[in-house]
């Protein structure tokens, strides 16, 4: 019997962008939603890639790895129509799994700009990006490059912490690459917002920030009217730290704080930012080491998954949802 090349590892053998393949959930190639590992970028939607490197971490390392853990958390959600929306993603969307971003770990200062230049050539394509971290230092080169095509942007983050703290002009740091971004003019800080946020800081450097408190209190729909209101028609980049989460949803990370977002709520988050003109979206600090069950990773590739449910109704999709919502 011939083998069934459709359904078995189409990540390598797809011969197209487009379409869902029905793969064992348990075995075959580790791209993101089975998406068809490819650097020819011709009728791309949303590239996906990877940003292995963990080098800022002020606490316990090893999210290098958040990117193949994202990867394998989500098969599952390959085999399935987008819920709630009751869509085939990428029977509208065209997306594919670029591999990781290529770096030097042992040439630190060559880290940033080699984030950067691997955003660039993606955004010249005209393809978003969805790009895994690593550690949430690698937003600010990718922001770099998303300001370099688009002007500076609404950053809207997702995040325990602020990450706007002085260091005094550490080149390496995931808690202050924020500061650094709107220094350099890269943010539109006046259009841009963090969310769930609950460490402290003597400054809110012009942000708007709606803490995890606030969140609980006021409850999702007020979230998102403040986060449309704040960023108006700009162009958005969205930015999620999986420690946003609360640790019993997200232990897998290197930086967890009680009192966050649940699960539930950072998803119906990302599926109300449809309004937002949204231009690229990245989701760090994954570190499978100090995970359990995958829990983790599996709430990182539902956000990212939904994310591109939320792309494709922009893009036309027509949603078909079943049952009270």
């Amino acid at each position: 019997m011939p083998v069934d090349y459709v359904n078995s590892d189409a990540a390598f053998l797809s011969d197209s962008i487009k379409g869902t393949s029905h793969e064992m959930t348990y075995g075959g190639a580790l791209s993101f939603l089975r998406r068809k590992y490819t650097r020819d970028l011709k009728g791309t939607d949303v590239v996906v890639s990877g940003v292995p490197f963990d080098g800022a971490v002020t606490n316990r390392p090893g999210c290098r790895f958040g990117p193949r853990a994202i990867r394998g958390a989500s098969t599952e959600l390959a085999s399935l129509e987008a819920f709630p929306f009751g869509i085939d993603i990428f029977e509208t969307l065209g997306v594919v799994d670029y591999g990781d971003c290529a770096l030097n770990p042992h040439d630190p200062s060559s880290i940033p700009e080699a984030i950067s230049n691997h955003a660039r050539g993606i955004i010249a394509s005209g393809a978003k990006m969805l790009t895994f971290g690593g550690d949430h230092f690698v937003s600010y080169p990718l922001i770099r490059a998303h300001a370099e095509a688009y002007g500076p942007v609404a950053l809207v983050q997702f995040d325990a912490h602020c990450d706007t703290w002085d260091d005094g002009g550490s080149p390496l740091n995931h808690g202050s690459m924020f500061l650094h971004a709107k220094e350099d003019q890269l943010i539109d800080v006046d259009h841009s917002i963090q969310v769930g946020l609950r460490s402290y800081n003597d400054s809110d450097h012009g942000f708007e920030i709606l803490t995890s408190p606030w969140v609980h209190r006021n409850g999702v729909e007020a979230v998102l009217e403040r986060i449309i209101n704040r960023v108006g028609d700009r162009p958005a980049y969205i930015t999620f730290d999986i420690d946003c989460l609360d640790p019993a949803f997200a232990p897998g990370t290197g930086t967890p704080v009680p009192g966050g977002l649940a699960s539930w709520q950072a998803l119906e988050l990302i599926r109300g930012l449809k309004p937002l003109k949204m231009i690229g979206f990245d989701l760090v600090e994954v570190s499978p080491a100090y995970d359990h069950a995958d829990i983790t990773a599996m709430a990182a590739a539902n956000i990212a998954h939904d994310w591109l449910a939320v792309m494709a109704l922009k893009a036309g999709a027509v949603s078909k949802p079943v049952g009270n919502l």
